[in-house]
């Protein structure tokens, strides 16, 4: 087979500049060959080797009492007793589901959860973390449709529950959606599996679906800013087939509990050039490949789409020599492909055969842990200047705070989800505690009292006013909801979105939103162990606001001790854990009803943060509070009125403020580090006397009733509504758009 001349458009194709290339020619020594050129550009594209963020995200605490596996693996693995141990992590799809949402959300899923079985664990909970564009963009609707059939479609297949997350609308992402999916899996502690060859002649196994043309180029298509010409690129979406993959769960599962298998990984992102090369990197060891031997679905295939097709459920495994042939009977009794494709080798390089002829030969560190690395030069935003400095919205007394209340309810980021969230099978594998809805959801750890609440969380208004704090304010609000459930956080994950790095301006973002990330964790002792980075995430030179997605996962010690954010009986005492605030900037109630996108995002007081945190959590696990809601978008009034949507029944609750400040503030303002709480009358001292041991401040504000939201400030009532029609306003939002 004779392969494509080598030209500047070629190597340009390949998203490698001309310096890169130069480094090329300097490593080999010699002109690559064109698959050579293929296996470079996937593998120092953006998405593969974070050659833009890699010097950033080294300030992350990755370390910690209960890591055992942190960055560079599949997935992060923490400790949690028992000898068990969580596995989880987030990443994005974000360009495929632009491009074609269904099959794009499908293998976002696909590939999450291969992440998660690779390392030894069963997948039990995902949840996903969407933001699309404005509701009147006229592609919206089809995007939202679209991606959540997409996400349902896969999960629901698979038999692992979706049990929650967020979505968010506006404008930025008219042209650039994201989806950002998240998975968790329990594993026996004892036998984590990672993505390493170990010792030459290991041989190398390849088992799953066959490889087809599906997703060739789609490192580099994921690696580069949209034009109006993107939507052609559907060729480099793969396509995804959830029975195989459960097929392939249930098989490497199986397999797992034999000593057969070295090391494991799956072929996601740059399909068969990335596994091999960094399975072998990670063990400092070559590999060499036989491509005669790889299973395929297309005729006439060649070298180059074999190594870089991102055809879905396929795995990568390095058997123990003399257990090849127990490895290949184990994946063929499911009906999968599995076949000796390669070695293990100890020359440091990887060696690509077809058909008698060497194809590639390339030192794997060269490719792994020698790719380019950027440290990029940032500059502030032109546009902060501007969007800081505006005052906030004028208030004259004449506002209708109720008509307000029943428009933020009613609006796209503040309803009800629940039409996305039905789609989704919540409950299969029966570890489903507490339903998407709540501030986290909950499930229990089979074979203990123990339960894993998680929960995902960003503010991208806020990052676009002020990246370091925006960057704080995701994890503090992630870490909140969580234990609001019950759960003390015990690691995060990330999926952090943004536009060109090559622009001064996004890569100031990105370095202030990492450092606020990292400020929050180093301070709450809270590890990252897996993330993802998504750049270019803009067209024709128009950015989304940055997004750095958190993921939070939460230990509940005693699973009987966990709450929701519902009020639960009528005569219950509520209360306000944190102060009352005032701070409108960045909110929705600005977006929503003023139509800007300025000021400073509410200031975070780290100590107090924590302080509440811990109160919360503490009253939970004394069985002191009945409920806990984490009062963030929309403010005190919004917060108050979805603690009286409880799914059983509609609670009202009647209470009084105190707060010299504009009343809009005290209603819609989202100052930070507060927690709306009930309890019985019984449990008042009890939460009074938490309340003071954590000296933090307290506001006793009424009790909940039966059928109407009474909110009054200093004595005067600004909200008063029956709890049915606000609940309608929420409730039906969702369910008219997509009709």
């Amino acid at each position: 087979m004779k392969e494509p001349k080598i030209t500047g458009e070629v190597i340009k194709d390949h998203g490698i500049t001309p310096e890169e290339y130069k480094r090329i020619w300097s490593t080999l020594g010699r002109e690559p060959t064109y698959t050579e050129l293929g296996m470079f550009g996937a593998m120092w594209s953006e998405h593969c080797s974070y050659k833009s963020s890699k010097v950033h995200l080294k300030k992350f605490p990755v370390q910690g009492e209960r890591v055992i596996q942190g960055p560079g693996e599949n997935a992060g693995v923490v400790d949690i007793g028992d000898g068990l141990a969580v596995v989880f992590k987030m990443e994005s799809h974000n360009h495929p589901s632009f491009i074609e949402p269904y099959q794009g959300a499908a293998t976002g899923v696909g590939g999450i959860l291969r992440d998660i079985f690779t390392m030894g664990a069963r997948p039990i909970a995902s949840l996903n973390s969407l933001f699309f564009g404005s509701t009147d963009h006229p592609k919206t609707r089809y995007l939202l449709n679209g991606v959540t059939a997409g996400i349902s479609g896969y999960g629901n297949c698979i038999g692992v529950p979706t049990v929650g997350g967020e979505t968010h609308f506006h404008e930025c992402y008219n042209r650039n959606i994201l989806v950002n999916v998240f998975n968790i899996g329990i594993a026996e502690k004892s036998k984590i599996f990672l993505g390493q060859a170990g010792d030459p002649g290991n041989p190398i196994i390849y088992v799953g679906s066959k490889t087809g043309r599906d997703g060739i180029h789609g490192t580099v298509m994921a690696s580069e800013e949209f034009s109006d010409e993107s939507e052609t690129k559907r060729p480099t979406v793969q396509v995804g087939d959830p029975f195989t993959e459960k097929l392939l769960l249930e098989a490497c599962l199986e397999l797992f509990q034999k000593d057969l298998i070295v090391g494991i990984q799956d072929m996601g992102a740059a399909g068969l050039t990335c596994s091999t090369c960094e399975m072998a990197g990670r063990s400092g060891g070559g590999i060499e490949i036989n491509l005669d031997q790889v299973p395929v679905r297309e005729q006439g295939m060649i070298p180059y789409e074999i190594l870089l097709s991102e055809s879905q459920e396929r795995m990568l495994i390095s058997a123990k020599p003399g257990k090849e042939k127990e490895v290949l009977e184990g994946f063929r009794k499911w009906d999968l492909d599995a076949e000796i494709i390669g070695r293990v080798t100890g020359d440091g390089l990887v060696r690509i055969l077809w058909q008698g002829k060497e194809y590639a030969t390339i030192p794997i560190p060269s490719l792994v842990n020698k790719a380019p690395e950027y440290n990029r030069p940032t500059q502030i935003p032109k546009y902060l200047e501007e969007v800081r400095k505006q005052p906030p919205p004028n208030w004259n007394g004449g506002q209708d705070c109720n008509q307000i209340l029943r428009k933020l309810l009613a609006s796209p980021n503040l309803s009800d989800k629940r039409w996305i969230y039905e789609q989704y099978d919540v409950s299969v594998g029966t570890d489903t505690v507490v339903l998407p809805g709540s501030d986290s959801a909950v499930f229990r750890v089979k074979g203990t009292n123990k339960g894993i609440a998680i929960s995902s969380d960003v503010n991208s208004r806020y990052c676009y006013l002020n990246p370091y704090l925006g960057g704080m304010l995701a994890v503090a609000e992630s870490a909140r909801n969580v234990v609001c459930a019950g759960g003390s956080p015990i690691g995060m994950t990330n999926c952090l979105n943004f536009g060109n790095p090559e622009n001064p301006e996004i890569m100031w973002q990105f370095e202030q939103c990492v450092m606020g990330i990292s400020e929050v964790c180093k301070e709450f002792g809270i590890p990252v162990v897996s993330g993802n980075v998504s750049l270019y995430n803009e067209t024709d030179g128009v950015a989304i606001f940055p997004t750095p997605t958190v993921g939070m996962v939460g230990l509940i010690e005693d699973l009987s001790r966990h709450s929701t954010q519902w009020f639960n009986a009528k005569g219950n005492l509520v209360f306000l854990l944190g102060d009352v605030g005032s701070h409108l900037g960045g909110t929705e109630y600005e977006k929503l009803i003023h139509g800007t996108d300025q000021g400073t995002p509410p200031p975070l007081d780290l100590q107090l943060e924590k302080r509440v945190q811990n109160a919360c959590l503490n009253l939970i696990r004394n069985g002191v509070i009945a409920s806990a809601h984490d009062c963030s978008d929309g403010g005190l009034a919004v917060t108050l009125a979805e603690c009286c949507f409880n799914r059983d029944r509609l609670f009202g609750v009647s209470v009084q403020i105190e707060s010299d400040q504009r009343p809009d503030a005290v209603l819609f303002g989202e100052t930070q580090s507060r927690i709306i709480v009930s309890c019985s009358p019984k449990n008042r001292e009890g939460l009074l006397k938490w309340v003071k041991i954590s000296d933090i401040p307290c506001q006793e504000l009424g009790t909940v009733t039966e059928k109407e939201i009474h909110i009054s400030i200093r004595g005067t009532r600004f909200v008063d509504l029956p709890t049915k029609e606000l609940f309608s306003s929420w409730n039906q939002t969702l369910p008219l758009y997509v009709k």
